[in-house]
């Protein structure tokens, strides 16, 4: 599970209803309209169901009561663990309920020793999970508070996180396969927008896979703060984000918005598209941050279309009022769909044999790396003893395997280049 910061609010009253900083409600007032009320936290919008946040509750156990159904631990057979939550273990295992059949799911248990708080923590997933209801969200199966351990079980998925998935993958998808996955993400996130919610943690690592490549959003533990997230880095007002994948704004005044998600599915397209590469590769997060403000956006990967890629970049367009929203994103996918033919045309089409690029003379080894983007290979290059142009030019696939290569679409892309460099010379194409 991954966890980002949380911004301590202060209480909204029902003559103040803006756009809230944390994202977990976005409602705007017409002057005209009837002022909304509140009710146990929840706003009520016209015509429309809205996400309710159980922090607004005096009672948090009243939230799970609202929003979880109840689970008798007797009807859960734990299997086996398959990983660590900040809480306590998740684990794979069955769940048999009066009447129906005998479902498989994930089981997150509480580890002893808990506070009232980390309980409190705990659950409001929960609570925020079980208003939701929708085939590209994880889904709340209910929760076990009665006796101990306390327990979150939800739907199994089966391949795991996207970004994991995609990695040992890699490669092995149709085009048409993997807009499918960006489809059903979308979907999900339109659901959720639609609802007043805001994710701010969208990332591969945080959508689940299941056996059918259905693609679930999952991570929905706002009220956390993971100090040794990985991924996540301090801004000027204190807690951490994911910097690669948190929109401008975001990161510099903590506005998260519907729009601050399109951002980061941009980034999830991205690492979809080149089989969970890392974002920005090994740069730090203060110089993804500075290329950003800088106008610096991704490339498109190996073997992007051209639409994927512009839809990536739309995106990422510096004003949040000029990205798509997620209903836009998910009818200009299922035009994809509907048409294979317009995905046809790459948008790096072996980028270094584009006649239209001009030709950058390499003298070295890392130069050339440098040049087609491979630059976090220099170190394991220089150590197999490739330390002359020439002496690459002899390289093969099992070999970059050796070397720690190990991507399928790096090692294509470095050897079509090894190809180029032998009908060139000492030229390269970038």
């Amino acid at each position: 599970m991954r966890v980002e910061d949380r911004v301590p609010q202060a209480p909204v009253k029902a003559n103040q209803i803006e756009e809230r900083h944390c994202g977990y409600i976005k409602a705007k007032q017409d002057p005209d309209e009837e002022k909304m009320q509140f009710q146990h936290g929840r706003v009520k919008l016209p015509g429309s169901r809205t996400y309710i946040h159980p922090h607004t509750y005096e009672d948090p156990n009243q939230a799970i009561r609202d929003f979880a159904k109840e689970i008798d631990a007797s009807s859960i057979r734990i299997e086996r663990v398959i990983g660590a939550g900040e809480f306590g273990e998740v684990c794979s295992g069955r769940l048999r309920l009066q009447g129906k059949r005998e479902i498989y799911v994930a089981i997150k248990s509480l580890k002893a020793g808990y506070s009232d708080k980390q309980r409190r923590d705990f659950l409001s997933e929960a609570s925020i999970m079980g208003q939701f209801d929708h085939p590209n969200i994880i889904r709340l199966e209910g929760v076990v508070t009665r006796c101990k351990p306390v327990m979150i079980i939800t739907e199994f998925m089966e391949n795991g996180s996207l970004d994991t998935f995609l990695k040992k993958h890699d490669g092995q998808f149709t085009v048409i396969q993997l807009v499918g996955m960006l489809r059903g993400i979308a979907s999900g996130m339109k659901y959720l927008s639609d609802m007043g919610y805001v994710h701010r943690d969208l990332a591969a690592r945080n959508i689940l896979v299941n056996s059918n490549l259905v693609c679930k959003v999952s991570d929905f533990g706002l009220s956390r703060v993971l100090e040794d997230d990985p991924e996540a880095a301090y801004t000027t007002r204190g807690g951490k984000i994911p910097i690669r994948w948190t929109s401008p704004e975001a990161i510099a005044y903590r506005k998260f918005t519907s729009a601050s998600d399109v951002w980061s599915y941009g980034i999830v397209m991205w690492e979809v598209v080149s089989y969970g590469e890392r974002p920005y590769w090994e740069m730090s997060n203060q110089d993804v941050i500075k290329a950003i403000d800088e106008g610096y956006r991704l490339p498109a990967p190996m073997d992007c279309p051209v639409v994927l890629h512009q839809l990536m970049l739309s995106c990422w367009e510096k004003s949040r009022s000029d990205r798509p929203k997620f209903d836009i994103i998910v009818t200009t996918l299922d035009k994809l769909i509907r048409n294979p033919a317009s995905l046809r045309e790459l948008a790096n089409s072996s980028v270094w044999q584009d006649p239209t690029t001009p030709e950058v003379s390499v003298t070295t080894v890392e130069e050339w790396l440098e040049a087609i983007k491979m630059g976090q290979y220099k170190e394991s290059f220089s150590s197999a003893g490739y330390v002359t142009l020439d002496s690459v030019l002899y390289i093969s696939a099992s070999e970059l395997g050796k070397m720690g290569v190990t991507l399928a679409g790096h090692q294509k892309k470095i050897l079509s280049s090894v190809q180029s460099l032998s009908t060139q010379g000492t030229q390269v194409q970038v």
